[in-house]
């Protein structure tokens, strides 16, 4: 099993404004190897009732990748070619403990406009 390249939008943080709060570049970084899937049912139910929004897609994230997933966004190539935001907190299992080159569970939802 092999996994997609998949950009992802990082925030690096490059000083304050006038009032003190950070201020942010934003830069698209390539993420190797992740698999992109169809939610499980519970997860969609979940996402729905916690944030009122409906899960699209769920990645698996390879282990060793130390990206921040949470609130950002993710382009995926074809055949999706479309831009998603990221939903909720990402779940970690123990690389130890997981079997596969994976994990790292991500859910997407799709940008409107």
């Amino acid at each position: 099993m092999r996994g997609v390249t998949v950009r992802l939008k990082v925030k690096t943080e490059t000083g304050t404004d006038s009032l003190g709060m950070p201020t942010y570049s934003e830069d698209w970084v390539s993420v190797d190897d992740v698999l992109v899937g169809e939610p499980a049912s519970v997860d969609v139910e979940n996402n729905l009732t916690m944030y009122g929004k409906r899960t699209k897609y769920t990645l698996a994230i390879p282990k060793g990748d130390s990206h921040y997933w949470e609130d950002t966004e993710v382009e995926l190539p074809a055949p999706w070619s479309q831009t998603f935001a990221t939903l909720g907190r990402s779940t970690i299992g123990i690389e130890a403990n997981v079997p596969t080159r994976w994990n790292r569970k991500v859910h997407l939802e799709s940008v409107e406009g």
